[in-house]
């Protein structure tokens, strides 16, 4: 009998859980830091992000994927 009284207390409280969280889904909440500001923050971080390597890749100066052949010649061996 003890394993039938454990599994309708355990039932009866998932219930109850259950109803807390259809009761707290149906709330209105008041918006947080993220749903105010996350979408500029995400934006203003990625336009950042794409000015620095712009400007590295066309102002720093590197030349990019110039081939070395042709241009390294090996030193002679020295015994």
């Amino acid at each position: 009998m003890f394993p039938l009284a454990k599994n309708a207390l355990s039932r009866l409280q998932m219930r109850s859980i259950q109803q807390a969280m259809a009761r707290h889904s149906h709330q209105k909440r008041a918006p947080d830091f993220h749903d105010k500001y996350g979408n500029a923050i995400l934006a203003s971080g990625a336009t950042f992000c794409i000015a620095v390597w712009t400007y590295t890749a066309t102002q720093v100066g590197i030349q990019w994927n110039l081939s070395p052949i042709g241009r390294v010649t090996p030193k002679e061996w020295r015994d």
